[in-house]
């Protein structure tokens, strides 16, 4: 698919034509939040009103955990054999290809992220994943115990009754996908509550649900304030697991709901403030530097894994940056309909405040704003271009704190000991990138760096293959993507025979 396959005229007449979505999703149908109130959610790019969403409270969580548990407990989901789930979670795939347009464009114009990335990365890789998790259901083996002759230990994996899902709004539709693929394939009724900036795509995925044959009660999107739909989903009793994604501030909150109510189990993935370490034999400089961007600014650098620290060799970092500064000036910033920016607008006045707010700190404190970019046309909303600051000290604010926007901090170090320190010093440990072309100082260094995944001369998250998480304050209680992604969904039992 060629990343001009609509012209920006053809988007924005798709994205006034598109139905948006509005009302919560319980029980197998879609309805108005109980107490009748709502929420606008706004199209970032130009600030306008997009609709007013159903905003859900305590009462429509207790009305979707009812028909959840209900539904759980007639077996017809979770009792049903895996082959069954499979088919079913396959077809909920097909129909997020053959929908794919309307969901790119629903994820542009409520999030502000590029059209080019919502129909080449988002919309199919959350189809991919979902697949994934579909086909390997059914190759998940139970075990038995080393027990001996005299008794058998069968250890087998049952679903947690109800779940529920919390996501960010930076990648609405990946990490629905991410979290719903294995808890709906375990058997596991599902409860999603999106963020409240990005709800829609959530519910066009519920509608291709039902569609695709997920019966009532198993899926809801209960769309929803944090401090009223979030809480109301931490703090009941009927809600056997949480999975959350965002920040680490929220996080926080939801292992105290755990630690207050029930002790559901709590997964988090929170933020990161990740380096991209390029060591003095790095190699090719110009490939280097094209990773080093993608890696800061994509998603408008809104990307918990976005390596927003430079860490280089003094001896390099001026002919390095010369090659980041070239590549920076590709990403082209504007309106996310058009098909040739790479990147398009934060998603909110609140984010965008929040960004440059941290160049004004940088600028403040001492570092060199070396780079800002240009913004294109038709960039009405909360625009910010890609900005990089030079002779950056690990101690400044900007190399310290999450900015989550594209905010490139360059730090110089002396040698590979400087390099590691200053890149494990974080509170954070989500994703590190490492360049060098000696695989001794790879496997070496990469085993050092803390991180939940370490990518050599290259800027990854893996695949759906490798699990997904962080150390220390990134990441708690599991991982997503992988085999391991099912755990966090079950429980583990064990049957003891005595056969003496």
């Amino acid at each position: 698919m060629s990343d001009n396959e609509f012209t920006y005229n053809e988007i924005a007449a798709m994205a006034s034509a598109v139905s948006r979505p509005s009302q919560a999703f319980i029980g197998g149908q879609f309805t108005n939040s109980a107490s009748g109130k709502t929420f606008e959610t706004i199209n970032p790019a130009d600030r306008s009103v997009i609709a007013n969403i159903a905003s859900c409270d305590a009462a429509d969580v207790d009305l979707a955990v009812r028909s959840a548990r209900h539904t759980f407990d007639s077996g017809v989901w979770s009792q049903c054999h895996p082959n069954e789930r499979k088919a079913v979670l396959k077809r909920l795939a097909q129909l997020i290809d053959r929908d794919r347009v309307d969901l790119a464009v629903l994820e542009s114009l409520e999030s502000g992220k590029p059209i080019r990335d919502c129909l080449n990365i988002d919309v199919p890789e959350t189809a991919r994943c979902i697949e994934w998790f579909a086909e390997g259901i059914d190759k998940i083996y139970d075990q038995s115990s080393p027990s001996g002759g005299q008794a058998l230990g069968i250890i087998v994996r049952e679903p947690i009754p109800v779940v529920a899902v919390v996501l960010p709004w930076n990648f609405p539709l990946m990490m629905l996908g991410w979290k719903i693929g294995p808890a709906l394939a375990v058997g596991s009724s599902v409860i999603v509550k999106p963020a409240e900036q990005t709800s829609m795509t959530a519910l066009r995925i519920a509608a291709l649900a039902a569609e695709a044959g997920v019966p009532d009660g198993v899926f809801s999107v209960l769309p929803g304030l944090g401090e009223t739909a979030g809480q109301s989903i931490g703090m009941h009793h009927g809600i056997g697991a949480v999975s959350f994604t965002g920040s680490t501030e929220v996080g926080r909150m939801f292992l105290r709901y755990s630690a207050d109510t029930n002790l559901k189990r709590t997964v988090l993935e929170c933020g990161g403030k990740n380096p991209c370490v390029v060591l003095s034999d790095a190699g090719d400089l110009e490939a280097v530097a094209r990773h080093a961007v993608n890696a800061a600014f994509w998603n408008m650098g809104q990307n918990c894994t976005a390596n927003s620290r430079l860490i280089v060799s003094r001896n390099m970092k001026d002919e390095l940056l010369e090659h980041v500064i070239a590549e920076t000036r590709n990403w082209t910033t504007g309106n996310p309909y058009d098909p040739d920016n790479l990147l398009g607008s934060l998603i909110s006045e609140e984010q965008y405040d929040k960004v440059r707010g941290y160049i004004r700190t940088g600028i403040e404190g001492g570092a060199t704003l070396t780079f800002e970019g240009a913004i294109g046309a038709n960039a009405g909303g909360y625009f910010v271009a890609p900005t990089i600051f030079d002779n950056v000290t690990p101690d400044m604010v900007i190399a310290q704190e999450e900015i989550f926007g594209p905010v490139m901090a360059v730090i110089s170090v002396d040698d590979d000991e400087e390099a590691i320190r200053v890149a494990n010093d974080t509170s954070y440990g989500l994703q590190a990138s490492l360049f060098t072309r000696d695989v001794t100082r790879a496997h070496t260094i990469a085993r050092r760096l803390q991180a939940g995944t370490v990518s050599v001369n290259s800027y990854s998250e893996g695949d759906i293959t490798t699990p997904f998480g962080g150390f220390k304050q990134s990441g708690f209680g599991g991982r997503d993507k992988s085999i391991y992604a099912y755990d966090q969904y079950v429980e583990k039992k064990t049957v003891w025979f005595d056969l003496s």
